[in-house]
């Protein structure tokens, strides 16, 4: 047979049309699952489980010991924890503390302005104050002023270097209550009158402009756009000044002052025996003083953040809700695959 022109043959023979693989129809193809329906796998990171397991297994052993020393006599604590002598000193350290720090903050903020005033007088007697009474110790102004009397027996209003309309008698004049009070309000200002300078001076330049354009008096100006700014970075500052301020009040029984402390150090050295546990009972309800103050700093920061952040931070409630939301969503979808 003769080939014809132009064509080849080969010399094997063709497979037939049905061996021959054909591509898959789109349509035929498995869909892929959504990305919602797919796990997603998590990082393994080994580095922190072990840091996790070694802190939870010095948490449990001091624990442990915090509970089965017989050291610390837990039943003793619970036996002076709230007695009224234990309570009446308490309430003497929250008197204390409030006083001073309300004398204290609106001190500081005198300072403070007199710090960034124009006049160089005043700015120069408030970074003399603040640097006097940051130096010197707080034992030794109260010691300073429980001894005042020894230098001033009488206190006298009128004329300067003139004559006097009214005297008063230091001694009488001058309790326990209030040279504690003003002990720690005279101390208290100097640190608080740093913090609230650092608050003003964080406003932002254009807000001073922008309130001296409006013409509004130079007090409005303060009190009603710089100041409510400046609260917000005042705030963090100033609690931390107020929770030692809280501590600061067990000093005040070096001045025959019977606050939380000065009572529990009376009650240890009437009962020898019950030392350790009437440490515990101050200890435990200084923990729960600054621990309120903390919760109130949290929301009044909350508070004053509303105009600088798009959402607000979210309270420990929210957080709880949201952590319990997740975890049953979670839950929910390890149950349904």
């Amino acid at each position: 047979m003769s080939e014809s022109p132009g064509i080849a043959v080969s010399s094997g023979s063709a497979p037939p049309a049905e061996a021959i693989p054909r591509p898959a129809r789109p349509d035929t193809l498995a869909a892929p699952k959504p990305l919602t329906a797919q796990r997603v796998l998590p990082l393994r990171r080994p580095g922190r489980w072990i840091t996790t397991a070694v802190v939870l297994v010095l948490v449990a052993q001091i624990t442990h010991g915090l509970v089965t020393n017989p050291f610390f006599q837990w039943d003793r604590f619970s036996y002076w924890f709230l007695r009224p002598t234990i309570l009446d000193g308490l309430l003497i350290t929250l008197e204390v503390t409030v006083y001073s720090a309300v004398l204290g903050l609106l001190g500081g903020v005198l300072l403070a302005l007199a710090r960034l005033s124009p006049s160089p007088v005043l700015r120069a007697v408030s970074w003399v104050y603040t640097w006097l009474f940051r130096s010197v110790p707080l034992i030794v102004v109260l010691l300073f002023l429980y001894n005042f009397s020894a230098l001033y027996q009488t206190l006298s209003v009128g004329v300067p270097f003139g004559p006097a309309f009214f005297t008063f008698d230091e001694s009488r004049l001058a309790t326990d209550m209030v040279v504690a009070v003003v002990g720690l309000s005279l101390n208290e200002a100097a640190y608080a009158s740093e913090a609230v300078r650092g608050g003003i001076l964080s406003v932002d330049q254009g807000q001073h402009e922008a309130a001296a354009a409006l013409g509004l008096p130079k007090r409005y100006q303060f009190a009603k756009i710089v100041f409510p700014q400046a609260l917000r970075s005042i705030t963090p500052n100033y609690v931390n000044q107020l929770i030692g301020l809280i501590k600061g009040t067990s000093l005040v029984f070096y001045v025959s002052l019977l606050d939380l402390f000065g009572s529990v150090q009376s009650m240890g050295s009437t009962y020898p025996g019950d030392i350790v546990p009437l440490l515990l009972v101050a200890t435990t309800w200084y923990l729960i003083l600054t621990s309120l103050v903390s919760v109130i700093q949290f929301y009044v920061e909350r508070y004053y953040s509303r105009g600088a952040l798009r959402t607000l931070p979210p309270t420990p409630l929210q957080k709880l809700l949201t952590a319990l939301r997740d975890l049953r969503a979670r839950v929910r979808r390890e149950t349904a695959t």
